[in-house]
């Protein structure tokens, strides 16, 4: 028997604590940091329900999986604020060395020891940061990251080898740029590659191929750029070699793979309207690796067809250079992250509408795919499980905005004859970042429970080439919060969701998004805004770190010119335009989006008659690792929408709300 009851009042058999020791959005989980050495297969896996700890595991043909490190222990490291890669195996894949997050000192563990420091304990905790390791001789060779002053820019990144005999006689092999991504070791071990970039560029707007020559002795000469530039965003190499490297860039607006040469002879390897590539955020990231045969796997972004619908997803391809045959592995998998490679075997973290991220093998020869995780949840049976629907909508400019929609799924119940679902415009983070369709218990915690959720690839995201990423540059908020509009509008017109029941919700960028809409637009009813950007002046000055500290230059303007622009577009500064309610939500060590200037909005909010709750999360930085902060944030959500828009959800505290 279906039982009657309002949008958002069904009760669901998932509860936020399922979806918290899940570890929240799949888009987090996928990165895992894969490596493969000979048949083993090693990454870093999300542990929420420990404190959202990183554990190092590794899997075998014969012995399984196994944990690599002790309990207490967490590979996790603050590069760039955001974290990169914490661990590298070496070649004997047993030892390996790895970054702890409570001294952030790189250790080494070896079979049947405890894990021994490698670097030095600094005088200020956390002011030395280890990434992106690779094994060379008698010294681990890495990128290393030193805060020299109290502000977020004040940082200097160089590569080092550390030796491995724990003496601490740490020397530098190279400084080319302010910011360098981990160095790679030609086969000879006569040359070492890096990319580097340098204020106010961001890795996804150009980047530049370093190489320098290694002389008997390990000593690092100066280095010459091979390729790159200010248009050209190159952001994976590996050698193919002694003197060519193979490279993901996009001269021709797409990341697609090209042969470089020592004397910079660049060659494309395939070309076309595919992402093989991504937005270089945290060094370490992999899109693509070599097989022993020459042949090359990549991750793709594209559009394809699936059960004869349009889908725009990644894939696993395989690249034949000698012949420029791309040969897709058959999967069900419609996102993949963290590629690695050796003999004819791939390792990746996958996903898709039907699979939570996990770990798979893949045989390049035959295509089997071998999960190597076990779920981290189980999930509702399919019935219950929201169908992701790719759609394009027409922009103002004439582009199409594209977009992953769910409607509400509950063979238990209905809603009144006649009610519409709310809808739940969720706007991913970056802005240089992308929604992707996995199975998200997030957002079947909401669909089981009568609401709608739509994911807005908006103006400026990944995935779709460089002219739609450079859509929002000068644009930001201005683009992504009318493609929102435009999105959630039409879905309304359609007879889909609710016009009267709109609400929009992000994080970061998202959070940014959604405050922005809240003070310039009138389409919603509410909205929930994860550790968002709220002062954009403030951030670009200050108030973020390192990396992001010049990411308005190309979203806003360059300062102090745009200055003006800054105000205009401040969602602080627009407070007292803000007429519906807000729920934010921010972590109380997060030094990307820092909770003073939450405090200073929610402050501004106070006693204009507009309800608003603010929480904080303790022991949270950017983005919530632990159980407890995602299932209090989802339950908090579910409250302030059940208040706000006329339903009783089932099974959650109230949220306090204050005018």
């Amino acid at each position: 028997m279906t039982n009657t009851a309002p949008h958002g009042a069904w009760q669901s058999p998932l509860s936020a604590e399922d979806v918290a020791r899940a570890g929240g959005e799949p888009r987090w989980l996928m990165e895992q940091w894969v490596t493969v050495v000979d048949d083993a297969v090693w990454w870093a896996e999300l542990r929420p329900t420990e404190g959202g700890r990183s554990a190092v595991v590794r899997w075998t043909p014969d012995g399984g999986t196994e944990e690599m490190l002790p309990t207490g222990w967490n590979a996790r490291n603050r590069l760039h604020e955001m974290g990169s890669r914490p661990f590298a195996v070496d070649a004997d894949g047993e030892r390996f060395v790895f970054t702890n997050w409570d001294d952030h000192r790189l250790y080494l563990k070896e079979p049947g020891s405890d894990p021994a420091p490698l670097t030095p304990l600094p005088e200020v905790p956390a002011s030395l940061r280890y990434s992106d390791a690779i094994f060379h001789g008698d010294e681990v060779w890495c990128l290393r990251e030193a805060i020299t002053g109290p502000r977020g820019t004040d940082t200097w990144r160089e590569l080092i080898a550390v030796p491995l005999d724990g003496s601490g006689d740490v020397r530098v092999l190279a400084h080319s740029h302010r910011f360098m991504h981990g160095p790679r070791v030609s086969p000879d071990g006569r040359h070492l590659a890096w990319l580097g970039w340098d204020h106010p560029a961001m890795p996804w707007d150009g980047t530049e191929l370093c190489v320098a020559t290694v002389n008997e002795n390990g000593v690092v000469g100066s280095h010459r750029v091979l390729a790159g530039g200010p248009k050209e965003a190159i952001c994976q190499l590996w050698w193919t070699g002694d003197d060519a490297l193979t490279v993901l860039s996009d001269p021709d607006g797409w990341w697609n793979p090209y042969r470089v040469g020592l004397d910079g002879t660049q060659t494309p390897l395939w070309t076309g309207e595919q992402e093989m590539g991504g937005p270089l955020w945290r060094p370490g990231l992999s899109w693509g690796a070599p097989l022993a045969d020459g042949r090359i796997g990549l991750i793709s972004v594209a559009w394809r067809e699936r059960d004869g619908r349009q889908i725009n997803a990644a894939g696993l391809v395989v690249l034949d250079p000698a012949t420029g045959e791309l040969t897709r592995i058959d999967s069900p998998h419609t996102a993949w992250a963290g590629l690695a490679a050796s003999g004819t075997t791939f390792a990746a973290v996958a996903a898709g509408p039907d699979d939570q991220p996990t770990v798979v093998r893949v045989d390049a020869d035959s295509g089997e795919i071998t999960p190597l995780t076990p779920p981290r949840y189980t999930p509702l049976p399919p019935e219950w499980r929201p169908q992701s629907w790719h759609r394009r909508f027409p922009a103002e400019d004439g582009s199409d905005i594209h977009a992953v929609v769910y409607l509400p799924r509950n063979p238990d119940y209905a809603a009144p004859e006649g009610e519409l679902p709310p809808l739940l415009v969720t706007v991913h983070g970056g802005p240089t970042g992308r929604a992707i369709d996995a199975l998200d218990p997030e957002i079947t915690f909401f669909t089981s429970r009568g609401i709608a959720v739509v994911q807005v690839n908006h103006g400026g995201s990944v995935g779709l080439g460089r002219a739609y990423r450079e859509r929002l540059r000068g644009q930001w908020g201005v683009i992504d919060v009318q493609d929102c509009v435009i999105v959630a509008t039409t879905l309304a017109d359609e007879g889909l969701v609710d016009r009267d029941r709109l609400v929009i919700r992000g994080g970061s960028a998202g959070g940014w998004t959604t405050c922005q809409s809240l003070t310039t637009v009138d389409t919603y009813r509410c909205g929930t805004s994860y550790y968002p950007v709220v002062d954009p002046l403030g951030w670009a000055t200050g108030d973020t770190h390192d990396l992001e500290s010049h990411y308005l230059y190309s979203m806003l303007g360059p300062l102090p010119e745009a200055e003006p622009l800054y105000h205009e577009r401040s969602p602080i500064a627009n407070a007292h335009r803000l007429t519906a309610p807000l729920l934010m939500l921010e972590g109380e060590e997060d030094v990307i989006c820092p909770p003073e200037p939450c405090e200073r909005m929610m402050a501004a909010i106070k006693g204009r008659d507009i309800l608003h709750a603010y929480l904080t999360f303790p022991g949270e930085q950017h983005v919530f690792r632990r159980s407890e902060s995602v299932r209090r944030a989802l339950e908090s959500e579910l409250s302030f929408y059940g208040q706000i828009l006329g339903f009783d959800p089932v099974g959650v505290p109230r949220l306090e709300l204050t005018t």
